[in-house]
């Protein structure tokens, strides 16, 4: 199976610092468009995201799965499947005790990703990691997926800084290079 795994915040919805409320999500400059062409060029989406503001008692679970249906059911209304979604809640500097540790699915570590790998017999040679920061990155490259993306629609990145140039500006202009739609 070949999946363009999507970090979420920055690649589908704007980037809002820890997003949690519905009347805040926007999705990304021709997101939806963008999940058309990737569907029909043949991968299935599996959603990877790190969600600190659970750890640090910013926002609760029931909050974020709130917005998950929110835009899942809205994706699905559009025509758009998601195959699956994987989070993390944790976070080391988190509030709330039950999250308060560092593990091995928080990006940069790959946890999210070999989970899924494994659940789903990913082909990583033929699938595709789509973020907007660093972290993205080093976990993509970690789980051995062969083509990491990084988009500059999230997290305002210094390439200087960070030594990684950005593919596309945001995930539509990435899916046109799938050829699908």
């Amino acid at each position: 199976m070949k999946v363009v795994f999507l970090d979420r915040d920055g690649v589908i919805n704007s980037e809002v610092h820890y997003l949690h409320k519905i009347t805040d999500f926007e999705y990304t400059y021709k997101c939806l468009d963008a999940l058309t062409r990737i569907r029909a060029a043949g991968y299935h989406v599996i959603i990877i995201t790190n969600q600190a503001g659970i750890a640090k008692g910013i926002f609760g679970k029931s909050d974020y799965d709130e917005l998950t249906k929110f835009y899942t059911d809205d994706l699905s209304n559009h025509g758009i499947d998601i195959l699956d979604i994987f989070y993390c809640p944790h976070h080391i500097d988190g509030t709330v005790l039950e999250y308060k540790l560092d593990c091995v699915c928080r990006k940069p570590k790959p946890g999210m990703l070999t989970k899924a790998i494994a659940k789903y017999s990913v082909d990583v040679t033929k699938s595709f990691f789509v973020g907007d920061k660093l972290s993205d990155i080093e976990a993509a490259r970690a789980a051995n997926i062969g083509s990491p993306v990084l988009v500059e629609s999230g997290h305002k990145l210094d390439p200087s800084v960070l030594n990684v140039v950005p593919n596309y500006k945001n995930l539509y202009d990435f899916s046109l290079q799938l050829g699908a739609g």
